[in-house]
């Protein structure tokens, strides 16, 4: 694998004529020192677009905070989830979120 001097990408083998020469992306051209066109394979693939749609049901309930004993203010409820978050400035304490797991209910705690 050699590297285009200029902008520093892989230069790839491209057929001209009957040689060979190496092409960067940005159209950088470097000598093949020799290599005929016999000496690389350039294959072009594509992937044909699919009208295949992936569906993935929701079976079950996905969690992916932590949970805590708290009490909810809304429904009493004592399980909830939580999250700390910046809120001002760094010198700051960060704000702890719950939110219940029964009810859905937001609140937050300063520190």
């Amino acid at each position: 694998m050699e590297f285009c001097e200029k902008c520093g990408s892989v230069l790839t083998p491209q057929k001209k004529g009957g040689r060979v020469i190496l092409l960067c992306k940005k159209g950088h051209t470097a000598s093949a020192k020799g290599l005929t066109p016999k000496a690389f394979k350039i294959t072009v693939t594509s992937q044909k677009p699919t009208n295949e749609i992936v569906v993935v049901e929701k079976k079950a309930k996905f969690e992916v905070l932590p949970k805590t004993t708290a009490s909810c203010p809304k429904c009493e409820n004592t399980e909830a989830f939580w999250w700390m978050q910046q809120m001002r400035s760094a010198d700051e304490p960060p704000t702890r979120f719950f939110r219940c797991t029964k009810c859905g209910n937001v609140w937050r705690e300063y520190e």
